[in-house]
């Protein structure tokens, strides 16, 4: 109650009852923007903290789809689901492993572990385009590696059993598929830009987040819905590392979907955040 006075005279009262509702909001922020990152930074190539977070990324995309993929497997190795996690039991891996994984790895990199989120925050300007590039290189020879493991560990039942794969499901098309990568992916990364928006420190946000948390349960309830139509891509290196990993040809009829798709829900989310909500453009500096 010691400084009530004060959060009432920058509150409620800081405006007068005759200003329009928002304006003088906008122009007297009570928080800061971060810069927008160039294209390309010099002596990025140069600085240790560049590739740690390159590391960083890659092991987080390992470990990822080591327990992920892992988890499939011990579904689909069952005759009855019922003995097994089952679709929730799956679609809760996933998004408890990027709830896990993004807080332990958001302060190094960001935690991005998915090239479509990477791709989103470079279209935002969060970061360089050579950090972009090596992200995603990073994340995708992860993948490979985790899902190298699991076959490791039984290679007759990762072959035998889709590997973990995505593939469009029978009863679906195609352009079905490409939508649910769409939207799963556009959910996703439009919570990453909202979890980790600036405007969360503001004082009159009202919101504390811990931003791990929202991350994980959209890739949770994404999951949930779209693992009947594609097994849920929404992460290009998950769905690459799979492939490349298991190597028929079921898994790489229908892969650019698993590449167009996330890039495409990526993009539309950042320029929804950016442009609609945020009206950054608009925004005089």
């Amino acid at each position: 109650m010691e400084h009530r006075e004060e959060d009432v005279r920058l509150g409620a009262n800081k405006f007068s009852e005759r200003q329009a509702i928002g304006t003088a909001a906008q122009q007297d922020k009570d928080y800061s923007e971060p810069p927008a990152a160039p294209l390309f930074e010099e002596g990025e190539l140069m600085s240790w903290s560049f590739y740690r977070a390159g590391i960083a990324e890659f092991m987080a995309t390992f470990l990822f789809l080591y327990i992920t993929v892992l988890t499939v497997m011990g579904v689909v190795k069952s005759e009855s689901k019922c003995s097994t996690v089952g679709i929730q039991g799956i679609a809760w891996a996933f998004g408890g492993m990027i709830f896990a994984l993004v807080y332990c790895t958001a302060g190094i990199s960001g935690g991005h572990i998915n090239p479509a989120v990477t791709f989103g925050l470079f279209l935002a300007r969060k970061l360089s385009l050579t950090r972009a590039v090596f992200y995603m290189v990073m994340q995708c020879l992860g993948a490979i590696c985790g899902a190298g493991v699991v076959k490791g560990f039984g290679k007759t039942l990762y072959m035998g059993k889709g590997g973990g794969a995505n593939v469009v499901a029978p009863g679906y098309t195609k352009g079905d598929g490409l939508g649910a990568e769409i939207v799963g992916t556009f959910i996703l990364v439009y919570t990453v830009f909202s979890a980790t928006d600036a405007k969360r420190n503001a004082r009159d946000s009202h919101v504390p987040v811990l931003a791990p948390l929202p991350i994980g349960f959209a890739v949770f309830l994404v999951h949930l819905a779209t693992i009947p139509i594609t097994g849920t891509g929404i992460n290009p290196a998950r769905s690459l590392g799979a492939a490349i990993i298991y190597n028929r040809d079921e898994a790489w009829n229908d892969h650019w979907i698993f590449w167009v798709g996330p890039f495409a829900g990526a993009a539309l989310a950042a320029l929804y955040h950016q442009v609609v909500i945020r009206a950054i453009p608009f925004k005089s500096n």
